[in-house]
């Protein structure tokens, strides 16, 4: 039907007279975010609860340091299988906090605050992410300590040089204790990364702790539920646990492997912190095909947050599966 002229204008004289509609106000966007939440993530062990606490990470351009016995361009290339940046690597830090029910257990502390300073709040995160997690240090009742290097050391004091556990028994594996105060070891140090490594643990330990520590051995119950047993190799005291709880049971490997992209798909190659890299390939291939035979969880200290999973053989190497994240505790 054609619009007639007389309707056409009296449709535009009614438009001309209506009553303009107000403007729909414009939502403004909700303000970007600068940060993560506090990185915690909690888990049972039959009756033991585990909170993994995060430490934050350590990013850095990949070169042919990282790993001794491989070329970087291999390197880059297993990177980019697992869709990782060819030209970066990155360590990831996160130690455990162990309610067992009637003793609340720090396993390792992380980087500490200098760390957090001097990173920007990029690593050194454990401190705050465990007060986030509704942990008081204060009522730490233990700390255990897997090796002496700084991120898993540098956490047990304060930035003011006191300790950050101030009512726990820190216990330290015997012969990790053994070599790092042993005054001829430390005379017989090379300069660079490892008398650095002395300098600091007689900090942490002499000045910091005053040798308040109760030294342990491996194959010992070294607090309700949680084994110790010999990894060595990272160092000389190397110790990885077996947390057991019911039929509940977990494989706390500290540093067997860092990052497993790619020190579980590659198991043969030497990463630069390793003090004896062949004895840290044979624990390494030990572990994992103990893991992989009893189907034994892993908790890995440098695997990527939460950093639970379960391994399967795959080639000459392994694959970690990561466990499922669970909203439920």
């Amino acid at each position: 039907m054609q619009l007639t002229r007389r309707r056409a204008l009296a449709g535009a004289a009614a438009i001309a007279t209506a009553p303009l509609l107000p403007p729909v106000p414009v939502q403004a966007a909700a303000p970007m975010a600068d940060k993560q939440a506090p990185g915690y993530y909690r888990y049972e062990v039959g009756d033991i609860q585990v909170t993994v606490v995060s430490d934050g990470r350590n990013t850095f351009t990949l070169d042919d340091s990282v790993v001794t016995n491989a070329k970087k361009e291999e390197v880059s290339a297993a990177l980019e299988k697992a869709f990782l940046p060819r030209d970066i690597f990155t360590i990831y830090y996160a130690p455990l906090v162990i309610n067992t029910g009637g003793k609340l257990v720090v396993i390792d502390t992380g980087n500490g605050p200098v760390a957090n300073v001097n990173s920007k709040g990029a690593a050194g995160q454990f401190a705050a992410n465990m007060a986030a997690a509704g942990f008081d240090p204060k009522a730490v009742d233990m700390v255990v300590i897997s090796h002496f290097h700084g991120d898993h050391v540098n956490g047990l004091l304060t930035a003011d040089g006191t300790p950050a556990f101030p009512n726990a028994e820190v216990l330290v594996p015997a012969t990790e204790w053994k070599f790092w105060m042993d005054d001829g070891e430390m005379s017989r140090a090379p300069a660079g990364r490892m008398r650095g490594l002395f300098k600091n643990n007689r900090k942490i330990f002499d000045a910091g702790l005053k040798k308040k520590v109760t030294p342990y051995e491996w194959g010992r119950e070294v607090a309700p539920g949680l084994l110790a047993v010999e990894t060595i190799g990272h160092t000389p005291g190397h110790t990885s646990y077996v947390l057991s709880s019911g039929s509940g049971k977990v494989y706390i490997q500290s540093d067997v492997t860092n990052n497993p992209n790619p020190f579980v798909t590659h198991p043969g190659w030497h990463e630069h912190t390793d003090q004896d890299a062949d004895l840290a390939e044979k624990t390494r291939r030990r572990v994992y095909d103990m893991l992989v035979a009893e189907k034994l969880q892993v908790q890995g200290f440098h695997y990527p947050f939460p950093g639970l999973g379960n391994i399967e053989k795959d080639g000459n190497g392994y694959r970690v599966v990561p466990a499922p994240w669970n909203p439920a505790i």
